[in-house]
């Protein structure tokens, strides 16, 4: 006699899951499909379980086809089940079994074999056989415990060999749950048969997918039955390398102003009106949203866009209404064309929600097409803004030094520190590039410290009078110099390495002293610790005499355009303003110095020190030392 007071109860929780799964929308995508694979398979196994117990005990009631019939579809889905659960694993870690022909056959293989050995079962008796007396297990019975563990095995190979590709410990312990659950269940199995107690461990093992990984309102918006920016992400890195699709940005215009007048709650009402008229129009696409009004519709290459802004915007024409609810509302729009592959769904979310916000300042009255060369642009600042997160928490920024000479002699008596990053092939990414996404995301402030300490421990390990060099220049973003911590920072990285604080001079450029009184008070402050200043890039920003006059700067730098604009046009302005610079007791740095010629003309009009590529591009601190010591 089988005991089915496990397994009833797992085949209604089970049946709770699947209509609750099934009652909302689903993204297409395979990790879906797999565990909708897993549910109906699981379904299956628990129904057929219950029933061919149930018939194996009354077989006197049944023909012997039925018993047939019903065990072995009840075997043939126990196999599924092993696969689906192992399927659903590797989808976790993104390996796709059934990418690879070859492949995907191999490991389909097993539950096959077994199938068509059980399928043979009423001619063979090898995995089962009904008798006068009732149901008997056969000579390979014990293939389904054999079949089961090895796709156990499979699994937690997947798991120890591909634990990376999961960054969330949360999700890696999960799926490692789910199947210790489904090894305490098939072991079950094996010491109690007549419980049928497998049947309650594999659904302990959906519930932890569903919880962790498959509950359909992970992808979901609160204020409305369409999806959310974590779906398109996940959709399109899917879909990335096949997308031929077209995707509809539509933007509720004035947004933020919008929230204001009719009020927040009014407003989300309203937002979810937009997401129901999209959904019930618009059917044969995918719904998204992501935030401040911003609604994305993302079809295939036959998409009529023309037809979709039309109706939307006549839509937009009438009022929002509902209950007591009415707003007047107006949207924007943006297309975009997708084919092949794009870099990541981040940089084509960031490039399309870019390309919104352009649309909606710019109250454009024709939709702002998205090309190919905009997605690029993004893809790549993507890419940077990923190579800077990892350079910064590996401290893996490199510093090159390129020297400053004495305009008189052209001997080198300084040196400006500069950072450098790398891309994965180990190509050097130019500081105009990294240094103001740098600044946009923050990421700056540890970048800039992190130079600074390389600077300074350089000092330490090296005798700057074998070099030639009295001091070095270490930049300072406007970023960087708006922290009210800077002096205690910079000045406990200065005593961790014992060295004189003067030795290193901080360059701000002319951006940093847009606001005149914090500008003294974070110079004084640092001042008062023996930091020198430096302005740099004199000539492209806020700066001018009476206000250079009350900083404790020590020398001036002249930006390359405003060198390379008096070498094509020689006037007195620049030389009058050396002078002033020199009458105030700041030396005088030319940059940007190409040839001799440039190096006389800068030399001949007042400069202290001059550099550029003329004397030396920056180089790597170890090329550095090895070309100027003495």
């Amino acid at each position: 006699m089988w005991d089915y007071s496990f397994a009833v109860p797992s085949l209604l929780v089970l049946t709770i899951i699947l209509l609750f799964y099934f009652s909302l929308p689903r993204l297409p995508i395979r990790m879906n499909g797999n565990f909708l694979n897993t549910l109906i398979v699981n379904s299956a196994v628990i129904f057929l379980d219950i029933v061919s117990s149930w018939a194996d005990e009354h077989y006197t009631q049944h023909t012997v086809a039925v018993l047939y019939v019903l065990n072995a579809l009840y075997f043939a889905f126990f196999f599924a089940r092993a696969y689906v659960f192992f399927e659903y694993t590797a989808n976790v870690f993104r390996l796709d079994p059934s990418k690879k022909l070859l492949q995907g056959a191999l490991l389909r293989l097993p539950f096959i074999v077994a199938i068509v050995i059980t399928l043979s079962s009423p001619w063979t008796g090898l995995v089962f056989s009904i008798r006068e007396d009732g149901y008997h297990s056969g000579q390979l019975y014990n293939l389904v415990y054999y079949i089961f563990y090895l796709y156990l095995i499979f699994s937690f190979f997947v798991i120890f060999a591909y634990r990376r590709r999961v960054p969330r410990r949360r999700h890696r312990y999960s799926i490692l749950l789910v199947n210790l659950l489904l090894v305490v269940g098939i072991t079950a199995r094996g010491m109690y048969p007549r419980l049928l107690l497998m049947d309650t461990f594999c659904l302990m093992a959906i519930i932890v997918l569903y919880l962790t990984f498959q509950n359909p309102e992970f992808y979901l918006e609160l204020r409305g039955p369409i999806f959310n920016s974590t779906a398109f992400r996940d959709y399109i890195d899917e879909n990335n390398g096949k997308l031929h699709h077209k995707a509809l940005g539509i933007v509720v215009h004035n947004y933020h102003e919008m929230r204001d007048i009719y009020g927040g709650r009014q407003i989300d009402r309203g937002i979810s009106l937009i997401s129901n008229y999209l959904v019930e129009n618009f059917q044969d696409y995918l719904i998204f949203y992501y935030r401040k009004g911003r609604f994305i519709i993302l079809g295939d290459k036959d998409m009529p866009m023309e037809h979709a802004m039309g109706l939307i915007g006549s839509r937009f024409d009438q009022p929002w209404t509902a209950d007591d609810l009415e707003l007047y509302l107006e949207a924007e729009f943006v297309t975009v064309e997708m084919s092949d592959s794009v870099e990541s769904a981040d940089a084509l979310l960031n490039a399309m929600i870019l390309a919104m916000e352009k649309a909606d300042k710019l109250d454009a009255t024709e939709p702002i097409a998205l090309d190919r060369l905009a997605i690029e642009s993004n893809e790549k600042e993507t890419t940077v803004k990923r190579l800077l997160e990892k350079v910064v928490d590996e401290d893996s920024a490199e510093v090159y030094l390129q020297p400053i000479v004495r305009a008189t002699n052209g001997e080198i008596v300084g040196a400006e520190a500069l950072s450098r990053i790398r891309d994965d092939s180990g190509n050097l990414i130019p500081p105009t590039v990294f240094i103001p996404i740098a600044e946009r995301n923050g990421r700056i402030n540890k970048l800039g410290e992190q130079v600074f300490e390389k600077t300074v421990r350089f000092v330490k390990e090296n005798s700057l009078d074998k070099l030639g060099v009295s001091w070095i220049n270490v930049n300072l973003s406007p970023i960087q110099f708006m922290r009210p911590d800077l002096d205690e920072r910079y000045d406990a990285i200065i005593k961790k390495y014992d060295i004189d604080p003067r030795s290193i001079h901080l360059e701000i450029t002319e951006e940093s002293m847009e606001d005149d009184s914090f500008l003294r008070r974070q110079m004084q402050a640092m001042d008062a610790k023996n930091f020198k200043f430096v302005l740099d890039d004199y000539g492209t920003g806020y700066s001018n005499l009476t206000r250079l006059k009350k900083c404790p700067f020590i020398n001036v730098k002249l930006d390359m355009s405003l060198v390379w604009d008096y070498i094509s046009e020689p006037d007195e302005i620049l030389p009058n303003m050396i002078q002033a610079f020199k009458h105030m007791k700041f030396t005088v740095t030319a940059e940007g110095i190409e040839n001799e010629d440039m190096a006389n003309i800068m030399r001949d009009i007042g400069c202290d020190f001059l550099q550029g590529y003329y004397f030396s591009k920056p180089l790597p601190m170890e090329e550095f030392i090895e070309k100027y010591s003495t």
